[in-house]
This record gives C-alpha cells, sequence and structure tokens, in this order.
C-alpha cells in the first residue's frame, strides 16, 4: 500500500506531507528559515516513531509528533540549520540521539548512539541502514529504507539533491562526495528509490542518474 497522493513538496508553515507505505508512515515537514525538511517515521505495527533532523521549530515538529511520542532522533550531519529544534524535542521527548560518528561531537546534545557505514537504526520493526557519505561534512549519512514490499526509500540529508550534489568548500571533499555517491547509492540502489533531501523537492535516483557525469565534471 502506498500513499498515491504523496509529492514530497511542502512549504514552511503549510501543511505536512504523508506517505503511506506497507510498513511505514513517513512525514515530511518544512520548517526554518532555510527551508529544512524533517522527516517523521512511523512503524505501522509497533508506532514507534522516529524523526530526522530536529531541524528548527521545535513546536511545529512536536505537534506532528503527537502524544505517542519519539523513540529516536537521527541528525543527518552537523550544520547548525538541521538540529536548531534538537535541544528543544530532546527535551520534550527524551528519545534517544544518533548521528554519524564523524559530526556528533558537533552537535548541542550529547548523541547517545554514534553510526557508521552499514548499521542499522530500527524504527519499531522498519530497519534503516547508515550510509556514510563524505563531503558535504566528514560525517554526513543517509538513511536508507528498503522497504520489502516496494521501491527503496532514501533520506540523504545535504549529500543529494535534485540536480547534483550538496555543497562541498573543497575540490577533494567533492571528489570524496561524488565517489561516495556513485558506489554506495547509484551503482547499487535502483532508479525508482526515491530520495527525500534536507531541503527543497524530493526526486528519484532515475530522474538524476544521467546528471552523474555531468556534476562530476563541473565539479561541484
Amino acid at each position: 500500500m502506498t500513499h498515491m497522493t504523496y509529492s514530497g513538496k511542502v512549504t514552511v508553515g503549510g501543511t505536512p506531507d504523508v506517505r503511506e507505505l506497507t510498513d511505514l508512515i513517513i512525514t515530511k515537514i518544512a520548517v526554518g528559515p532555510m527551508d529544512n525538511n524533517a522527516y517523521l517515521l512511523r512503524c505501522r505495527d509497533t508506532d514507534e516513531q522516529l524523526l530526522i533532523d530536529a531541524a528548527d521549530e521545535p513546536e511545529t515538529l512536536l505537534g506532528v509528533i503527537g502524544r505517542d511520542g519519539l523513540r529516536r532522533i537521527v541528525t543527518t550531519h552537523r550544520h547548525g540549520d538541521h538540529w536548531q529544534a534538537l535541544p528543544a524535542v530532546l527535551d520534550a521527548t527524551g528519545a534517544i540521539t544518533a548521528a554519524g560518528e564523524d559530526d556528533a561531537d558537533h552537535l548541542p546534545v550529547a548523541v547517545a548512539e554514534r553510526v557508521v557505514d552499514g548499521n542499522r537504526v530500527p524504527v519499531g520493526r522498519c530497519p534503516l541502514e547508515v550510509i556514510h557519505l563524505v563531503g558535504h561534512t566528514p560525517g554526513s549519512i543517509a538513511l536508507l529504507y528498503d522497504d520489502p514490499e516496494g521501491a527503496p526509500h532514501l533520506f540523504t540529508g545535504d549529500s543529494l539533491f535534485p540536480g547534483g550534489p550538496g555543497r562541498t568548500t573543497r575540490s577533494e571533499d567533492f571528489r570524496s562526495l561524488i565517489d561516495d555517491l556513485e558506489t554506495k547509492v547509484f551503482d547499487r540502489l535502483p532508479d525508482e528509490t526515491w530520495i527525500y533531501p534536507g531541503h527543497g523537492a524530493d526526486t528519484t535516483l532515475g530522474a538524476e542518474r544521467p546528471q552523474l557525469a555531468e556534476w562530476r565534471a563541473r565539479g561541484w
């Protein structure tokens, strides 16, 4: 089962968009002055919830989380626009915090789970696989839900957007990121993989794959 009206297009102050999969419900919310996306994932079987990037507007996020509580907050990378609401949401929910090993010390809260490439992060009975993508920051991670009933779903933070990789400041960081994206994402996952980025609209790997050579040639 999937929620066919889901578009992935949300606006700050607007209504969240909800995608209903067989085992997992994904709610996308836009928050803050930098139009950040936050994603609330709920396991249908257990009702356990996980939040990807407590980016901003804690009251908005807590309103979406609701009374059922929150088990875990995963921060995709160290940049401040992705964790402005983290202390407040953590205080309100008592959730477990998780982040990439190489970015964990740069967050404003203690990180209970420091994850690395290949680790699994549970949402009830729905596992998310950690994919370490070095470049936008040293500890940037993506989270893969490989839906047993359909296409994979990949939450990429600021490592991949419609139209290219996330911003890097040095050429060596760009090369690292594009290499990781090719080997760990494009070479591995099918075209129907849905991409949920840290800002803006969603995309698919199939829509972005033809541009890989162009991205590498332009260097950003």
